[in-house]
């Protein structure tokens, strides 16, 4: 006699079809462990029944979770849960910025099974151009367009992720002594890249939005005016986070962003714009790169879209800037692993993509949720969702918040690495806080992380949380 499933049907209270909504609701108790591996699921149409809904809305959404790897089927025996939840260590980790897991553990070898009936032996043999090989910088243009960016292939590069496509931006328009001019809280990436090629960094004050036009204006009058005294020094670029800002979580809406344009057109500078954390297309949210092709300088990835271990990123150049930075890419790294690019190209034809990018956002909206129920109004509001959120905290508070985490065995980011320390104006403590990367932890364990912070917050005298808290 078979074993009945465990599992108590239901459908995720989401925006979707009920296919859709049957997805998220068995990926949230797989991954959560409610689900444990092994577990049986039931029978398609005995589960279409109890639901009310079609035997092929079942069908469909079954198919989208095997090929997450989250479900495997035997034959002529039923469908069974074929992941395993986050591993809990010493500490749990609010530090780093990841998108939540959502690929299984059969998917890997069901991708690389796919690539051995139909890869090129002849791409592994030989070294591709610089650039890349054009069917991949092709298939990762398609990609960005199915965010909302239009990228033309012949103006891409192929990098070892979104940090090395900031780098070659960075060498190709700054150079040796050059300056880039960022928001006060920024990227603590960017800001170890700006270190590391001795370039002067400007921090610019912010808003809801980010960065604030009228002090870019300031602070490009500074930057350029000083670069025109130093005739050794380098070239002047802006970046930043149009969309869900790196750490506090601020968007631009469109009057901003042509703001900002404009303001770098009339001073002819470049912009170098972070677009990680573009999960959908957004007309009313374009990217910088799609306002002034010419200046703008785009970064994307798949590790924050799909997989973290899916270090492909792409680098959309303005023209007139392409063979330099195809320069700096060569110096920089020989080549992007053709395999990597092999499983990129393999999920987007196969709809492995797609079906994990619709997981990924539904479970950061998930831990969104929980963010705001347990912290409240401790939490800032955020346009976008995305993998990470910020609580404003004066400086001393900020520092004592973290000291005070990592005693109860919870890392959060520092918030001296996210803080622009300017080398022409003064650091902005209005900017201040810490950014919590809620992506990464096993569910559990995030809840547990956040019911401290909300503790620690009130101890320290912050802002206490005054929402209801979830049971």
């Amino acid at each position: 006699m078979r074993l009945q499933s465990p599992w108590h049907p239901r459908l995720a209270e989401i925006d979707g079809s009920p296919a859709e909504r049957l997805d998220a609701a068995l990926s949230q108790d797989i991954l959560s462990g409610a689900l444990p591996v092994g577990a049986r699921l039931p029978a398609q149409r005995d589960l279409a029944w109890r639901l009310g809904i079609g035997l092929g809305t079942v069908t469909k959404a079954y198919a989208m979770l095997e090929r997450r790897g989250l479900l495997r089927s035997e034959r002529g025996a039923g469908t069974f849960v074929a992941a395993t939840a986050a591993r809990h260590g010493d500490f749990i980790d609010l530090s780093r910025n990841v998108p939540p897991s959502a690929v299984g553990e059969r998917l890997p070898g069901r991708t690389l099974a796919a690539l051995a009936r139909r890869i090129d032996a002849e791409m592994l043999s030989t070294y591709p151009p610089v650039a890349g090989h054009p069917r991949f910088r092709n298939e990762l243009a398609r990609w960005f367009r199915r965010l909302g960016m239009e990228a033309d292939p012949a103006c891409l590069l192929l990098t070892g992720g979104a940090q090395h496509a900031l780098a070659v931006a960075l060498t190709t328009v700054c150079g040796p002594g050059g300056t880039l001019v960022v928001e006060a809280q920024t990227y603590p990436g960017v800001l170890a890249l700006a270190r590391h090629l001795g370039l002067r960094v400007v921090g610019v004050a912010m808003d809801g939005q980010g960065m604030r036009p009228d002090a870019l204006d300031e602070a490009l009058d500074e930057a350029l005016g000083r670069a025109l005294k130093d005739a050794g020094g380098g070239g002047t670029a802006v970046y930043l986070t149009p969309t869900m800002q790196n750490p506090t979580t601020g968007s631009m809406d469109r009057g901003r962003r042509d703001a900002i344009v404009a303001l770098c057109r009339a001073r002819d500078v470049v912009l170098i714009e972070d677009d990680v954390y573009r999960l959908v297309p957004e007309p009313d949210f374009p990217p910088l790169a799609s306002l002034a092709p010419e200046r703008v300088f785009y970064v994307n990835s798949l590790s924050k879209t799909l997989n973290p271990a899916l270090r492909i990123g792409g680098l959309v150049v303005p023209p007139a800037w392409f063979e330099r930075a195809e320069a700096a890419l060569h110096a920089s790294g020989l080549m992007i692993s053709p395999l990597g690019c092999a499983v990129m190209e393999q999920w987007v034809l196969d709809g492995t993509a797609e079906a994990i990018g619709a997981a990924i956002r539904e479970e950061a909206r998930r831990r969104r949720a929980l963010a705001s129920a347990i912290l409240g109004p401790a939490l800032r509001e955020a346009r976008h969702v995305g993998y990470h959120v910020w609580l404003p905290l004066a400086p001393p508070l900020a520092a004592a918040l973290e000291v005070a985490a990592r005693a109860l065995g919870v890392l959060v980011t520092p918030p001296e690495s996210t803080r622009a320390t300017s080398t022409l104006t003064a650091p902005d403590p209005a900017a201040s806080g810490v950014r919590l990367c809620i992506g990464g932890p096993a569910p559990d364990d995030l809840e547990a992380a956040l019911r401290a912070i909300a503790g620690l917050l009130g101890n320290l005298g912050a802002p206490a949380p005054t929402r209801p808290v979830l049971a």
